[in-house]
């Protein structure tokens, strides 16, 4: 059964959903840019087999505060707090697209936080080419604002970026949604070469693989996870 609950970190509200028993060692999951902690339902239902399961509203999405001011680095600092809040010293952690670079970027920050890591369909922190988005019509689950500064952070990466990589110590997934994903396979490819002895596997159903391919995912996911987090 899935819980709606709220927590405060550094002054912004974070929505969350939690599944599974509270003595079960905790999972993450951080949703792609746009997408609410509500995209996981599907899976994080076949995650659970025992675990405890979190997702997360990352700041300027859904019922989470939309405090104005959004960066990758914020919301790095905002998962931090939420395990703080939560008093979850060690969890593994899963993330989709713009999920995932949070994802890495606190794996890589805090090495002994993660215990195991999953990259959904993420590329290596790389320039590319610059794309302004437009604004879908009518209401969205999410601050307009914090897309325009998240895309501009995910067009041209801090340089330091792609160097801390090689400080996750997490064991490490990549998943790549092979040549139906508008993420290059090859960016995908790098970005595990980055992270030391990261794993690649390859789901080629595109970009939103949890959601095109939710048994496929499951699977390969809790395979990798196992049992309860472990250091390495």
């Amino acid at each position: 059964m899935v819980t709606r609950r709220f927590v405060g970190v550094g002054g912004v509200r974070l929505a969350y959903r939690v599944w599974g028993p509270p003595e079960g060692p905790p999972l993450v999951l951080l949703p792609a840019l746009g997408e609410v902690s509500g995209d996981w339902d599907t899976v994080a239902a076949e995650l659970v087999h025992g675990r405890r399961v979190y997702a997360v509203d990352l700041r300027g999405h859904g019922d989470s505060g939309r405090p104005g001011t959004y960066s990758l680095e914020l919301m790095r600092a905002d998962v931090l707090g939420f395990l703080d809040a939560l008093g979850l010293d060690r969890t593994d952690l899963v993330g989709h697209s713009m999920g995932g670079i949070v994802a890495y970027l606190v794996a890589a920050a805090r090495p002994g936080r993660v215990g195991r890591l999953v990259l959904e369909d993420v590329g290596a922190p790389y320039p590319r080419p610059v794309t302004t988005p437009e604004r879908p019509d009518g209401e969205v689950p999410f601050d307009w604002a914090m897309v325009l500064a998240v895309r501009r952070q995910i067009d041209t990466p801090p340089a330091d970026w792609a160097a801390a990589l090689g400080r996750i110590t997490a064991r490490t997934l990549v998943l790549a949604g092979g040549p139906r994903s508008h993420v290059p396979r090859e960016s995908v490819t790098e970005l595990a070469r980055l992270i030391p002895d990261a794993r690649l596997r390859t789901i080629p159903v595109g970009h939103l693989i949890h959601r095109e391919a939710p048994e496929a995912f499951t699977t390969t996911v809790t395979e990798f996870l196992g049992g309860p987090s472990a250091d390495r």
